[in-house]
Order: structure tokens, then sequence, then C-alpha cells
């Protein structure tokens, strides 16, 4: 703690400080609250594009055996950009999955399996699913990091600075205190000797 004037200003600025804190923490909590629980959503989202892959993944068991023919179509598909908004969710800019687009494939329908439109099709969204996982882990980082500051923030008001105010207010409160109790005795010793050589 810094060394403070015991003066009424000081006492002022130090009560106006506290109110400005004690306005300030609700705003924090509130804050870190509502990015816990979008953190909790983003998770929730994060597992259940994890199951839809799962379910993909097992759907596509029977299908392994006719994607291991020779056919060059998965070294065809090529992601051509992930298309991202920005959205903002208490006071973060966070990244939010548009679409993917890929890159045209061309091939001659005569010489290909008739599974591999299908099977293009799946591994275009299998690719999809994987982007917007990206994408949400990304969030999830982003939003992390700003729960990790408001928690350090609404632990700097609650546990440093409303405490550390309070008792800074009372040592100058006490100071002037004794400050005027001892003018009232001066000034009683003074009126006692004007009286006494009167």
């Amino acid at each position: 703690m810094a060394k403070v004037k015991l003066t009424k200003n000081e006492q002022k600025k130090q009560k106006d400080a506290l109110k400005r804190f004690t306005r300030y923490l609700p705003t924090l909590q509130l804050k870190k609250q509502q990015l816990q629980m979008v953190i909790r959503q983003v998770e929730s989202e994060i597992e259940a594009k994890r199951d839809e892959i799962a379910k993909y993944d097992s759907s596509l068991s029977d299908w392994i055996r006719v994607f291991g023919e020779e056919t060059g179509i998965g070294e065809k598909i090529r992601i051509k950009e992930i298309e991202k908004d920005t959205g903002n969710i208490a006071g973060v800019d966070i990244p939010v999955f548009k679409k993917l687009d890929f890159e045209p494939i061309e091939y001659d329908l005569f010489t290909m399996p008739l599974w591999v439109d299908r099977g293009i099709v799946t591994m275009k969204e299998l690719a999809a699913l994987n982007a917007e996982i990206e994408v949400l882990l990304e969030q999830k980082q982003l939003l992390d990091d700003e729960l990790r500051t408001t928690n350090q923030r609404v632990n700097l008001f609650e546990k440093v600075k409303i405490p550390e105010t309070k008792e800074i207010i009372r040592k100058i409160g006490i100071y002037l205190g004794d400050q005027q109790t001892a003018a009232v005795v001066r000034g009683k010793i003074a009126k006692g000797k004007v009286v006494k050589e009167a």
C-alpha cells in the first residue's frame, strides 16, 4: 500500500474510488458469469459436432473398402477457404463459422465408380464439421483468455482494491477524528487560560 496523505481531500478521493470499485465490481461479476455460460455452450456445441462426426464414421464403416479403391478423388478435394463472420460476446470479438468453400472438382463421370458423387459430398460434410470444430475451439480459447482476465480483475477488486481503500478511509477517519479531538482540547485549554488571566 502506497503512502497516503491523511487529509480530508484524500479521504474524499478514496471514498470516490471506493464508489467506483463497488459500482464496477458487479459488472465484472456479471461478465464473468456470462463468459462461463457461453464457454459451456461452446463446449457442448463442440461435443455435438464431434458426435456428428462419430455418427458419420460409424455409417461410413460400410464404405471403407469402397473408399479404398484408387480413384484419386481424396486428393482432388481441396479447401478453398473457410468463411468466418465476427461475433461479439461480453465484449470479446470471436470468429463465427459461416461455410467452407471448396475448389471445383473435375472428373470423368464415365470412368469413375457410381459411389464417387456420394463420397465427395460426405467428405465435404466431414471437412465442414471439422472446420466448424476448429472455429469453435478458437472461440473457446478467446473466451477462456477473456475469462481469465476478468477473473483476475474481479479478484483484484474484491480482494485487494476494495479492502485496501476501506482501510485507508478508516485510517484517515481515525486520524482526522484524533486531530479534531486534539483541536477541541487545545481550544478548551486556551479558553481556560484566557478565563484564568481575565
